[in-house]
């Protein structure tokens, strides 16, 4: 079997909302990763995992890249560089409108321009590491062919890519291009996981970084990004059901009140949100209850542990 398969790691770093958990997501074919309108969502390397061909490629989607502030932010660009480290290859995504924007003053926004500066970092700390990777430009249908054209020049002259993929990974354009080259790229050697197999994210973490998910679609205007959620209990019943109880951290009281809306309509909502993306994926009835609690989390070490990053 290992002189026919192959199968590898290749990890996806950029800056936050780059767009790599829609393209783990779209490379996978199911939900692995959770997409929010919050930037810096991924807490924790999720693998999903790509069956293109005779090749198994373990998808490594790390915390976007990006100047650390906070104990918590140290962790997760940690998390990120040592998950590109230990890859067998690594591709670099960029969001080529936000690129472009920052480097228009006329349609530059705040975040375009910090978005610029973190993907600067990232190639001086690729330069770092010496090694090749691949460049993916995303969201290219939201700019014009010939500011693509510019963008690809400029990252070219860096030399620290081998191959550059122009795609869209929320219409698909570009994907499979990408699932090619990347099946390519990766060694020979027998598979890691089953052939129906999408991801090595234990189910209760999985189900509470979906709920995490609706949560911040629901009130990230809100709502700041240090909300937690974690999977207290999974109870598996007779009938093939599950009871799955949650409990949704935040910092204040204030927050809390938020989280719960009058009369309960948001947590209703969430859950509601959260359950029916559940049953989609596990193939079966899904009971969910919600909790809210105020607490410290991002100074507790237990949730960093939960996680998978660093306490320091």
């Amino acid at each position: 079997m290992s002189e026919q398969h192959r199968c590898g790691f290749i990890a996806l770093i950029g800056a936050p909302n780059a767009g790599k958990s829609t393209l783990v997501n779209a490379l996978v074919g199911s939900k692995v990763s959770i997409v929010t309108h919050k930037v810096q969502t991924t807490r924790f390397r999720v693998r999903g995992i790509m069956i293109e061909g005779n090749s198994q490629v373990v998808l490594v989607d790390t915390p976007g890249v990006f100047a650390p502030k906070r104990r918590l932010d140290r962790a997760m660009v940690k998390a990120a560089w040592q998950g590109a480290e230990e890859a067998d290859k690594i591709v670099h995504i960029v969001d080529a409108a936000a690129w472009f924007r920052a480097n228009d003053p006329k349609l530059a926004r705040p975040q375009d321009k910090k978005a610029k500066v973190d993907v600067i970092s990232i190639v001086k700390e690729l330069e770092k590491l010496g090694r090749k990777a691949i460049l993916v430009l995303n969201k290219i249908d939201l700019i014009e062919k010939e500011n693509l054209l510019e963008q690809v020049e400029y990252f070219n002259k860096t030399g620290i890519y081998d191959n550059i993929i122009m795609l869209s990974a929320t219409k698909g354009s570009g994907v499979k291009d990408l699932r090619q080259l990347m099946a390519e790229q990766v060694p020979s050697g027998a598979w890691h996981y089953p052939k129906d197999q999408v991801a090595d994210l234990p189910m209760r973490m999985l189900a509470a970084e979906i709920t995490r998910e609706k949560l911040m679609l629901r009130v990230h205007e809100e709502l700041p990004y240090s909300a937690s959620v974690s999977t207290e209990s999974w109870e598996p019943k007779k009938d093939g059901s599950v009871i799955v109880r949650q409990v949704i951290f935040v910092e204040r009281e204030s927050q809390r009140k938020i989280v719960l809306g009058k009369n309960g309509k948001v947590i209703k909502a969430i859950g509601q949100a959260a359950r029916k993306d559940l049953m989609e994926i596990m193939g079966i009835q899904v009971h969910l209850f919600l909790f809210v609690k105020v607490a410290n989390w991002a100074h507790d070490p237990e949730r960093y542990n939960e996680f998978g990053l660093d306490f320091e």
